[in-house]
Formats: structure tokens, sequence, C-alpha cells
């Protein structure tokens, strides 16, 4: 006789802007399908390939399921299993032993392998709060955007999802979100087949890209300049709405002046576009009332990515855009969320707390922290690491100095997973985390506007246990006894966020449990009237926080680091810029090792433009070298022209193991940062192309 059937509600908690509500369907306790909830109206009971495979990851035969202790050199990955309360042990005592010396020479490093609120920063931070452990800068994926918000909207704020349908225009910029954002894509094909005109600005012609009715192939980096020159035309042919501008705008003038300085004919030469193209798509957006903007991360992952994100931002309020639901801009809506970060990683627990704080220490740069001995302006040697949430051996930049910063015999490293990854092939413990499908969370969007929680279906697979539990387990060890240590999950999730806050009027803690999920109140145009959140309380050309700060208050643009423009004698040796988006069946690092989703992708491969790889002799399906001071891997050419000349194309993240080389695209990348936000610049990055022999 067949197994009841059982049905869960769960939210997708990976690093993508649709949170999307998924139905679990599990038999025996084992999960059999993951759909998309069809009541949820963001998700519409659609989810991407990835997720839909979720059954294949909970239940891989490599799933990590009891502790394991390394007996050989790190990196080779050799561990025995061991219990529990041996791991615990272990891990406390070495900790306790470093804490005691030295609380700053501990060191957390997570990121987004987890969007959850609970099992992401909550018990984790207040366990690192309360030894006095270093703090992580964690920007390696959207600060500099985040940062060109703030400066410009006061937070991460945009438009709704769902009135996107009714946009007339909508450029989707440095977005492919047919592989990274499928329900805004779902409404942009609803507003083409009303009328709209969907126009991609990309250096790349992505599956995105070539469904626009028009494609503008610009160089990586120059998004900033682009916006500025649009300004310029907006503002010369009077195409801005002054009342607007008047009423809900600071530094006008200011922000004249500087557009001035990008007329077309400089733009087109800085971005290796058409003068006239520029000029077209300017007017047509000046002209077009509901014009709606789709921007995302990869542009603002180049030097002067805060103020490239900064520029885009400014153009709604140049035209008065805001002023319908329909039009606007759309980066993040996290900033909408009552999100109570105070209560749910209480950095009152830190000692010394306010006045005095622990170091800090930027997640783009852990291969050169690692490999610090130590000193004044640095701080001390850092001697633990604990990541979870995280693979920084495959996806942080600049990969031989992590390899080489992972592989200190004097570093004490755990990690949390769910599988063998590059970086626990270096760890001394390894300890099994559950996935989503196991444990307890809520959840905020980045593009959508509801609060969400996740219930698990299944209970842990093996021994693995929650985040959470884990650190509750490393503090009880320790011997730690604060109470903010040891709350339930639903506890931390209740006070994660702010019930009194207007956009969760009528919602309470047992209906959003209850429901799983529960759209904020937000007026359908949120700056139809200004009300945006910086200090002045208007969209801020000119800023006053980067004033006070003694920056340049107004948006510029800044050439990438690595180009002809700002390093010409490295481009001279290394002439061809690479960005190294994500595969369309990847996220980051995360689904490379199912195998069905692996047998898609099949290899590493690099996308060439047919005259450069001419002019090297490269053909299609040639193997090929790409490098640059940093280091090199192999991939295998595929000679296109979605790709502009002089721009090479690295799809990624690949675990390195899995791999032909052992090497990914972050072997060449930079730990170089962001102007705004002090984010990571993987698409600031010159490489030569050698044809390899086979």
């Amino acid at each position: 006789m067949n197994a009841p059937l059982e049905f869960t509600r769960a939210v997708c908690p990976h690093d993508c802007p649709d949170t999307c509500a998924m139905r679990v369907t599990v038999a025996d306790g084992k999960v059999i399908k993951v759909a998309g909830d069809p009541d949820h109206p963001p998700t519409q009971g659609v989810l991407c390939t990835k997720v839909t495979r979720y059954p294949e990851r909970v239940h891989h035969a490599q799933r990590l399921t009891t502790p394991l202790k390394r007996v050989g050199r790190k990196g080779e990955g050799r561990f025995e299993p061991i219990g529990w309360d041996e791991a615990l042990s272990l891990a406390a005592g070495r900790l306790s032993e470093i804490v005691r010396r030295e609380p700053q020479a501990v060191l957390p490093y997570s990121y987004a392998g987890t969007m959850g609120l609970v099992q992401g920063e909550s018990i984790a931070q207040r366990f690192f709060h309360k030894l006095g452990a270093s703090r992580l800068d964690r920007t390696i994926c959207s600060a500099a955007g985040m940062a060109g918000l703030k400066y410009t909207y006061g937070a991460a704020l945009g438009m709704h999802l769902e009135f996107f349908e009714e946009s007339e225009l909508i450029l989707i910029w440095g977005a492919n979100p047919i592989a990274s954002s499928l329900h805004f894509w779902t409404r942009a094909q609803e507003a083409k087949r009303r009328g709209a005109r969907l126009v991609a600005i990309d250096p790349y012609r992505s599956l995105t890209a070539e469904k626009c009715h028009q494609h503008i192939a610009l160089r990586p980096g120059t998004d900033g300049a682009f916006a500025l020159g649009m300004m310029h035309v907006l503002i010369a042919e009077n195409l801005i709405d002054h009342a607007y501008i008047e009423a809900h705008t600071l530094g006008f003038e200011a922000l004249k002046a500087r557009a001035a300085a990008y007329p077309p004919a400089r733009v087109a030469q800085i971005c290796g576009v058409d003068e006239q193209e520029l000029v077209e798509l300017a007017r047509l957006y000046g002209k077009t009332r509901k014009s709606a903007i789709r921007l995302n991360y990869g542009m603002q992952r180049v030097r002067g990515g805060g103020n490239a994100t900064r520029a885009i931002a400014c153009l709604p309020s140049l035209t008065g855009a805001w002023r319908d639901r329909s039009g606007g801009l759309l980066l993040s809506t996290s900033g909408w969320v009552p999100f109570d970060t105070a209560a749910l990683q209480r950095p009152d627990l830190i000692p010394g707390w306010p006045t005095e704080l622990p170091r800090v220490v930027n997640m783009n740069a852990i291969g050169d922290a690692l490999l610090h001995e130590g000193d004044a302006s640095f701080g001390p040697k850092v001697e633990a690491l604990i990541v979870y949430n995280s693979n920084p051996v495959a996806v942080a930049p600049d990969s031989a100095r992590v390899a080489a910063g992972f592989a200190r015999e004097d570093l004490f490293t755990i990690v949390l997973e769910h599988f063998q990854t590059d970086t626990a092939d270096y760890a001394d413990l390894v300890l099994p985390a559950t996935t989503q499908l196991e444990h307890f969370d809520v959840h905020r969007a980045y593009g959508h506007t509801y609060v969400m929680v996740n219930r698990p279906a299944i209970a842990p697979v093996g021994q693995a246990r929650p985040n959470t539990e884990i650190f509750r387990g490393l503090a009880r060890h320790m011997g730690l006894n604060d109470p903010a240590l040891f709350e339930s999950d639903e506890t931390v999730g209740r006070n994660a966020l702010r019930w009194d806050d207007p956009t969760l009027e009528g919602v309470d803690w047992a209906q959003l449990n209850d429901a799983g999920w529960a759209k904020l109140k937000l007026p359908d145009a949120p700056f139809a009237e200004g009300g945006f959140r910086t200090p002045s309380g208007k969209c801020e050309f000119e800023s006053v926080l980067l004033a006070r700060e003694g920056k340049d208050p107004l948006p510029d643009y800044l050439p990438p680091y690595e180009s002809h423009d700002g390093s010409p004698e490295l481009a001279a040796r290394y002439p061809l810029a690479m960005i190294s988006p994500p595969a369309r069946h990847f996220l980051n690092s995360t689904f490379v090792n199912v195998d069905s989703l692996r047998d898609v992708e099949h290899e590493p491969h690099l996308d060439i433009h047919p005259h450069d790889a001419e002019a090297r002799g490269i053909q299609e399906g040639d193997n090929v070298r790409i490098r640059n001071d940093r280091g090199a891997f192999v991939a295998r050419a595929r000679v296109t022209d979605r790709t502009r000349e002089g721009v090479v194309v690295g799809l990624s993240i690949w675990w390195k193991k899995l791999a032909p080389d052992g090497c990914n695209a972050n072997a060449v990348t930079s730990q170089a940062l962001t102007d705004l936000g002090a984010s990571a610049t993987f698409y600031d990055c010159l490489v030569e192309i050698d044809r390899l022999d086979v």
C-alpha cells in the first residue's frame, strides 16, 4: 500500500529576489516533490528549474549526515566520522583557549547560503558577539548597490513587483531575470504582451536580452556614465518633471551641472555604444509616463558600482516616473521590511558595547586576512575561523590567496555544511547542517513585499542539526550561559520583526505563522508624494550623508580599476574584460553538485567574441586558459557574438574540485573594493586568453 502523502508550506531560502513560496510533498519521511505555491501571489505556482530539483539535493547520496574530523592534510578532504559530543567538545576546547588569549583571533565567515533570518544571523551572531570575536563585513554581493540606494532613497526601497505588468517601458539593467528572477520576467512578459517596450542594458546578450526589443551592449563598468548621459539628454531637452523635482528631490541644480559634463558623444566613447542609441533611449524614457527600471547587482560589481547605482536611481525622480505605480525602479525591496536587527543579532552582547567594538574584517579580503600575521593596524592574527552559509574557497575573489589562507595548519577551521564543498575540504571539523526543508525560519524578500514563514517538512537527515542548534551546542560546551544564546527558533523569528510598524498593521505572529506569509501594507506608488527615507525626506541627487562623510555628494562615473581608461598599462598586457555571471542552473556555488543540473551545464565555458577568438587562434570548442597576474583557470571556448568585442564571459561559479583543472573564475578576480559599500569587484577584471593544445 502506498504511504500517505503529507504536504507542508515552505519558503525557498536561496539568494534570489523572488523568495518563492513552496509546497513540499512528503512520503515515508522523504521529500518526493517541491512545487511553487499557487496561492502565493508572487510565486503563482511556479519555481525555477534549480529549486524543483530540491529533493535531489536534500536526499543526495553525498549529503553530510554526521560530524567529521580531519585526518589528512588541509585541502585533501580526508575525514573520519565522530559523534556530536566529541565534535562540540573539541571545538569548544580550541575556541575557549583562543578566546581566553584574544577573542578577536576568532572570525566568522558567512553569507547567503540561506536568506533566512533565523538560520542566517541570529544565534550565530549572538554567539560571536558574546565571545567578542572579530566582526565580518558581509559585503560580497550587494553592498555597493545597497549603499547607492541608501544615499539616494534612504534605504533599499523600490516599486512593487506586480505593477511591472502595467509598465509601458522597462529597462532591464545589468540583469538576466530569466536565470535570476523568474517571477519578475513573467511580469515583464505580460507587459510586453500589452505593448510595453523592453530594453536590456548589459555587456552580454543574455537569454533575457535576446527576448527584449533592444539590447544595448555597453562596456563593463560604464553604467554610471551611461546613466549620466541619459540625464544630460533629459535635462537638455526638458524631458523632466519640474514639479516633482521641486517638491520631492534635493540638489537638482548641482546634478544638472554634473550631467552637463557627460554629453552623448563623450558617453558613447566611454561606453562603446552608438551615440544616437543613447539619445533615443533617453528621449523614449523621458516621454514614457509609465517607465520602470529593473536594476540588478551585476552592474555594481566594479569600482564605481555605488555611484552607478546612485546615478541610475536618480532617473525616475527626474522624470516623475514615481508618480505612477508602474513607474520607478526596483533593485531591492528589502528595506521595506520592518526588520529588527538589534533584537535578532543582539549586538549588546559584545563586551564593551557600544563604545569598544571588535575589529571588522571585510569578507572580500578573506585571502589577505587569513595570511596576515597581525599588527597594530590589522589587529591579531586570525587563529580560528567558523564558516557557515558560505563556500569561500569557491566564491571569494582571488582564489589562490583564499586557498593559501585556508591551508594554514595553525588555523582552526570549523565548517557547517550540507556537502563536502571546496571549503569543507580545508576544515578541521565539518558539522552537518539541515537544509531548508528540515528547519524553521522567517524570511523577507528583496524582489517583492511579503514576509514569510518556513516550516520544516521532514526530520533532519541523519544527524544534521539547524545552524541555530549547532551554535547553541557550541555555547553550551564553552560554558556560556546568557539566555539570549538559547532562545527557541520560533522566539527568535517572532522577535525579528517590529510588530508595531505600520507595514504590519493588522497582522500578528499567530496569523503570519498560520498563513505562511503576509503582504506589507505599502502604497501602490510608494514615492508618488515623496516620502523618501533620506535625512531630507527627498530623493537626494546631492546626498546629505555623503557630504557629511566628506565624499562627493553627487553621482559620478568612476572608470573600472582594470580597464583601458583606468589602467592602460595593465590593459596592454591583459586586454580583455571578463565578467562572470552565474550559470543558469547554478546559484553562486549552490546546486553545482546536483548531478542533473551539472549535467546540463556540462563543463565550465567561456564565451568569446569571434574577432577576439580569431586574433588568438581560438575556435569553437577549444580548451582555453584565462589568466592574469592573480592566477588562471581553464574553460571550453564558445565563439559567439553574444558578448561584445573585448569582453569575455565565464559563467560561474563551479566548485573548484568539479572543474577540470581544479580552478574556477575566481582564480583571476580581485580583492579590490567598490567606491561605496566596500563590496566585491568581481566584474572589474582584465585577462588574456590562450588556446591550449589538446
